[in-house]
């Protein structure tokens, strides 16, 4: 069985810490992964890149040679990816085979998960060649400071879920940048209740109707649940990685290798 992780959220979500933080932990534990940019407008990686998607195509060329901006620019070239998924990325992953395991970084454009067919259309290629794939939605911890930007956020993790129907986990980055860890905890399986009553001290009477939906809209899909990566605690990353196994049924028919102490083990 070959694995995948999608690996999205928003621009500054912290994907790239988090594929970086991943690699190394499963480095650690004899685990071997690879991982894949697909953001033509990357320029600096943390980690050493296995497929890229600028050998296809870049930002940089298709806003010179098409007058076009960041954003349609960017559209242009996950649109140019979706239709050479076949002939680039076939090719690609011909190198790949059985217990392979792939991270997919992503652009930042939350449009891509939410309403254009690229990253649909990427994910049912990636099924038909034998990859069995979850959905990793990396969302920033400051997004908790104020309870609209956190609905916000849960809103477009519950879009993404919808769209690429993937087993998918959802994870709270940055968290070592938050001081009151247990202020974070009440966001990570979200009440209806408290979001109702913060929405209301926040947005006032006009807005009642609208809060009531939006946080039955949450409290109806239970899956939007969050799990905090703090990238200084080896626990929190071995936590997530674990979540994220379960999701993709990782290890149930293969011997999952553990590192080698040498004689004496090691505690």
């Amino acid at each position: 069985m070959r694995f995948a992780q999608l690996v999205i959220g928003p621009a500054g979500s912290g994907k790239s810490t988090f594929c970086d933080q991943f690699r190394q932990h499963c480095e650690a534990i004899g685990r071997s992964v690879h991982i894949v940019n697909l953001d033509p407008a990357a320029e600096q990686f943390r980690y050493p890149v296995s497929i890229d998607v600028r050998d296809l195509i870049t930002l940089d060329d298709v806003m010179e040679e098409l007058k076009l901006g960041p954003n349609g620019g960017l559209l242009y070239c996950m649109e140019y990816l979706e239709e050479n998924l076949d002939d680039w990325l076939g090719e690609e992953l011909e190198g790949y085979g059985d217990d392979d395991y792939l991270l997919f970084d992503c652009p930042g454009q939350i449009e891509l998960y939410s309403h254009v067919s690229v990253f649909r259309t990427f994910v049912e290629y990636m099924q038909r060649q034998g990859w069995n794939m979850c959905a990793v939605y990396c969302l920033d911890s400051q997004f908790v400071t104020e309870v609209p930007k956190f609905v916000a956020g849960a809103l477009q993790a519950l879009s993404a879920m919808v769209l690429l129907e993937l087993p998918h986990v959802n994870v709270l980055t940055k968290v070592d940048l938050i001081r009151d860890k247990e202020y974070v905890n009440q966001f990570l399986m979200p009440d209806a209740k408290l979001l109702l009553d913060e929405l209301g001290a926040s947005t006032g009477p006009a807005f009642e109707r609208l809060n009531r939906a939006v946080a039955s809209l949450v409290d109806d899909y239970s899956m939007v649940s969050f799990m905090p990566l703090d990238i200084d605690d080896e626990d929190s990353i071995g936590d997530v990685v674990q979540q994220i196994d379960m999701a993709l049924q990782y290890g149930e028919d293969i011997e999952v290798k553990t590192k080698d102490f040498g004689e004496g083990g090691g505690d």
